[in-house]
């Protein structure tokens, strides 16, 4: 067996530059956006590389960069899996080991693209309103400092650079679950800009380019298991490979600077005018199932998705969700039927290929919450319809971030909230939501105020603790 995989690709084989800086060079990216943009210049050709930033920490390079930046992307489904070699990385930045390089080559001509999926918390908003935390740490460094920290930061300070050189913006092209994240991201380094340089804020709006994007693919974290198996399968030792399921989907508002883009199109992404009912449809429907069944799920024992997927009460549970809660709350895109949307993605939780465990998905649920459940129920209520299922998916949060199971063991809670919302856990129920209803960067105003909401919630709350997650998902 060799001890990885061969360096194949450091620099593009025609020796022309990338096309394209990444910030948050995660798994999903390198399953789904890298390989879409690969595919891309295949059929199309095109300098589309990808020079891939790690904003926090240098793993992600250290495994990459012996094997040239090339890995494996494995397809698994319930057949069996199906691996590819990616060669579309050109390099690998750390940004906190020189945030000049990583301004350097965002600021390069040839770059027309820079991507990012740095998850909620990365761009330093208020998850409840949508603009910038200026009181943010990062942001507070950043706007004291010319290397920055933060995602925003580094867009505002390249895009300044490429401003002052007399180069043209690249279009900033949001791959997060947010809804309109390009509207969202465009505000957020516009506050930011105008912080910095008003005259700077005015060029980005009317030079620049923030088109929303729709992604979808689920794509569970990799253990050492799975580097053993890939290994005995294709004889190549990779220390960085990405496992997907089969499904994917990107849906991307055509709105490029100058046009400049990889033919997208080519591949199946979706090129449209709006984004949002697709968007709408993705986050509520399947985000917002995904991390009800994953906080309840966990609750109950469940390890991953596909675990709860074929437990009956819960696959019960997440079509209760889907019939009367969620799709009554949406317009579906067009020509999409959102029933068999909805089957679609009950066959794919239940694919025992992809273990994505609950846990994982549990992750930064303040962030969360507000864009996948919390618009459902706020719209609901405003509109008379009842969302008893959703409201218990919010006490499940809830007891989940108390940081103990129902047996009373130890919840490693990663969220940037995490403290906080451990010190607001108390016996009384009523109390506990209470605190929790007050955190203003969480719940919108209307559910804030909303005392009919409070007592639905202090009642889910109450039976998660007495009678448990499996139980009360039964009597939704």
């Amino acid at each position: 067996m060799e001890a990885g995989l061969p360096d194949r690709l450091h620099h593009a084989p025609s020796g022309k530059p990338a096309g394209i800086v990444h910030l948050g060079l995660g798994a999903f990216f390198r399953a789904h956006g890298a390989v879409y943009v690969a595919e891309a210049m295949e059929a199309s050709g095109g300098d589309w590389g990808i020079i891939g930033v790690s904003l926090q920490s240098p793993g992600t390079r250290d495994r990459l960069k012996p094997q040239g930046w090339a890995y494996t992307a494995v397809e698994m489904g319930p057949a069996g899996e199906s691996p590819r070699v990616m060669t579309i990385l050109r390099d690998v930045l750390v940004a906190p080991e020189d945030p000049q390089a990583v301004l350097d080559a965002m600021a390069l001509p040839d770059i027309r693209i820079v991507s990012l999926t740095v998850t909620e918390k990365g761009y330093c908003l208020e998850p409840s309103t949508g603009r910038l935390n200026a009181a943010h740490p990062d942001i507070v460094h950043d706007l004291a400092n010319p290397l920055p920290k933060s995602a925003p930061g580094f867009l505002v300070r390249a895009l300044q650079a490429r401003r002052d050189a007399g180069v043209a913006p690249f279009t900033v092209l949001c791959c997060d679950n947010l809804p309109e994240n390009g509207r969202v991201l465009r505000g957020v380094v516009l506050d930011l800009a105008r912080l910095i340089d008003p005259a700077l804020a005015d060029w980005i709006a009317a030079e620049g380019a923030f088109p929303c994007t729709m992604v979808d693919r689920i794509v569970p974290a990799t253990t050492p298991a799975d580097l053993d198996r890939l290994a005995a399968a294709t004889g190549l030792r990779d220390a960085a490979p990405v496992l997907h399921e089969p499904f994917r989907q990107w849906v991307v508002e055509d709105d490029f600077v100058g046009g400049a883009r990889p033919d997208l199109g080519a591949v199946g992404v979706q090129l449209v005018g709006d984004v949002t009912p697709f968007e709408h449809m993705k986050l509520r429907m399947l985000n917002g199932t995904h991390s009800a069944l994953a906080y309840l799920g966990n609750l109950a024992g469940h390890e991953t998705i596909a675990d709860v997927a074929a437990d009956p009460v819960f696959a019960a549970y997440a079509e209760r969700l889907w019939q009367s809660e969620i799709i009554p709350a949406l317009t579906p895109p067009p020509g999409v039927d959102l029933g068999d949307y909805a089957g679609a993605l009950a066959a794919r939780y239940a694919n025992p290929a992809i273990r994505h465990r609950t846990w994982q998905i549990a992750m930064d649920g303040s962030q969360k919450l507000p864009q996948r459940i919390l618009a459902t129920i706020a719209e609901s209520r405003a509109a008379g319809r009842d969302v008893p299922g959703l409201t218990l998916a919010v006490a499940g949060w809830m007891r989940f971030a108390s940081g103990r199971d129902e047996d009373g063991a130890a919840i490693e809670v990663k969220d940037p909230l995490a403290p906080q919302l451990a010190a607001l856990w108390q016996q009384d129920a009523g109390a506990t939501v209470a605190g929790f209803l007050a955190l203003t960067q969480v719940f919108p105003e209307a559910l804030r105020r909303d005392a009919g909401f409070a007592g639905d919630l202090t009642a889910a709350l109450s039976g998660l603790v007495a009678r448990g997650a499996r139980a009360m998902a039964a009597a939704v």
